[in-house]
């Protein structure tokens, strides 16, 4: 048997799969795509994860639009993060060129354009179903995450929790839960301490100073009603194929705190609302973060230790998480180790530091005979990847140099227009859309300090009936305050000394050139 016939065979074996499968292109060996040797991705797998990696401009978009597509061929809805702006196009039909036809005629396979059911969705008032939460959501743990706090400082935070439960005082937005904590640091702070104990002032000052921080990455337009509700990502079209929400996320490469948060509570919620299902033929959702080093560059190893959980047990609810980046290193290991399918584009090798991530990147991958791994790596074309994935038993397939077929919707971004068009087509950016100011802590706590008040001012003032004494007028008030007694006394002494100074009255001053100053 020659070696193509048994690179051939490796494939076939390792690339049959008994359920749904999709055809991502061909195999190839010495530079050449071998037709015959067809890489399949079964759909039963996908809620095993994966990774898509690889330098710029390698194709590692056009790669998760290809698996996006298939996804909702299937009936798999899809969610994608579009950090860069370039995958709006899969709402509108591709277009045929030579570079594609060459390509399909090298993979044996046909080039059909076709356009996708999309959901454009936005974080921060783009155009687009406006996705928002409720502090209440997050709950205190969740929210400690995010804030980057400390025991002492997240057990404040539970308190808060506590006290808003007990007195029906909902937390929709970040300016409820500033309220409450200013409240207990001072109006309220004896009511709470007879109740809950005592509480440490730099420790609201220090969560005070990390809501500022988050609201400065613009966190004010995510929290608050109406809140988004996780089905509404799962949703099939008309037509039978799963709708791909497209949340919009161009402006949020320098707010990667409010990134990660999203994130974070996305996938909390969708692990807390979605019930156990097992194995499934196919993924209840599957959900692309491009530019995944975003999350992990700025998060904590506590935020970190909660991705890696979620991660783990998100699989079992029948949804599939797929992470893309430059480079695999960005994404933890503990993490990495999670990634079922894994996809690798062409890596550049310009620094000593690069080629120690390629040989890394190297080892990552199962062993084959057909290829030299950390050779191949730097030396794969535009849309060509490096790719295994585990089959239905949780077994490496052979890692095989692949073809990719390209997209069949637009490969660029959708104009104004057509944005326009297909939100007001949307049903869901009638439901999200329209802003809610419901009553919550903030309005509740401001009415009950403003009642406060002037009942303590009526209480003065029958006070002071009652002795017989009128109120002092607001310029008595002024003029008895001890403060202004000061300033008083101060300024009037100045205005003398001067005035004994000018007739020549004042007293002597000592001078270092003379004993005495006329």
């Amino acid at each position: 048997m020659s070696n193509k016939e048994a690179f051939i065979q490796a494939i076939n074996t390792g690339y049959t799969f008994k359920g749904e499968s999709v055809k991502l292109g061909a195999a190839m060996l010495d530079g050449e795509v071998v037709p015959e040797a067809g890489i399949y991705l079964p759909l039963k797998t996908l809620n095993r994860h994966g990774l898509i990696a690889g330098a710029t401009g390698t194709g590692k978009t056009k790669t998760l639009q290809v698996i996006s597509e298939f996804l909702s061929d299937n009936s798999v809805p899809v969610l994608v993060m579009d950090i860069k702006g370039d995958l709006s196009g899969i709402a509108a039909m591709g277009a045929d060129n030579d570079k594609i036809k060459d390509r399909y005629q090298k993979l044996n396979m046909e080039f059909k354009p076709a356009s996708f059911p999309v959901e454009l969705m936005t974080l921060t008032g783009q155009k687009g179903i406006h996705l928002r939460a409720t502090v209440s959501e997050f709950g205190p743990v969740l929210l400690s995450k995010i804030l980057e706090l400390n025991d002492t400082q997240g057990g404040v935070v539970a308190l808060i929790f506590k006290y808003c439960d007990d007195n029906r005082l909902p937390l929709l937005d970040l300016k409820d839960f500033t309220k409450v904590l200013q409240f207990i640091g001072d109006e309220g702070k004896a009511e709470i301490e007879k109740i809950y104990g005592k509480i440490s002032t730099s420790s609201t000052g220090t969560i005070l100073r990390k809501v500022i921080e988050l609201q400065q990455q613009g966190a004010d337009i995510f929290f608050g009603e109406r809140s988004f509700e996780v089905d509404d990502l799962m949703r099939i079209a008309d037509d039978g194929r799963g709708i791909i929400s497209v949340l919009r996320v161009t402006d949020l490469q320098d707010k990667p705190k409010l990134f990660s948060t999203f994130m974070l509570q996305m996938l909390a919620e969708l692990y807390a609302s979605c019930p156990e299902e097992g194995d499934l033929d196919k993924p209840k959702l599957v959900m692309f973060i491009d530019e995944a080093h975003l999350i992990f560059n700025e998060a904590s190893s506590a935020l970190l230790q909660q991705i890696e959980t979620i991660v783990k047990l998100i699989r079992s609810k029948g949804i599939g998480i797929f992470f893309c980046t430059q480079n695999p290193m960005d994404v933890p290991a503990s993490v990495l180790a999670q990634l079922g399918l894994k996809v690798q584009h062409a890596l550049r090798a310009f620094t000593a530091a690069d080629r120690k991530v390629i040989r890394q990147t190297a080892e990552n991958y199962p062993e084959t005979e057909f290829y030299k791994t950390e050779d191949l790596i730097t030396k794969m074309g535009i849309g060509e990847a490096m790719i295994t994935m585990l089959n239905e038993k949780g077994i490496p397939t052979p890692l095989a140099h692949t073809m990719l077929c390209a997209p069949r919707s637009r490969m660029d971004i959708l104009t104004e227009e057509e944005i326009d068009a297909i939100n007001a087509g949307s049903r869901m950016v009638a439901k999200y859309n329209k802003t809610i100011d419901s009553e919550s802590a903030y309005e509740i706590l401001t009415a009950k300090l403003q009642e406060a008040a002037e009942r303590s001012a009526q209480e003065e003032t029958t006070t002071s009936k009652k002795t017989g004494k009128e109120q002092p007028s607001t310029l008595e008030k002024v003029a008895n305050n001890t403060i202004v007694k000061s300033m008083v006394r101060t300024a009037g002494n100045t205005i003398v000394r001067s005035l004994l100074g000018a007739l020549g009255l004042g007293g002597r001053t000592r001078s270092s050139k003379s004993k005495s100053w006329f």
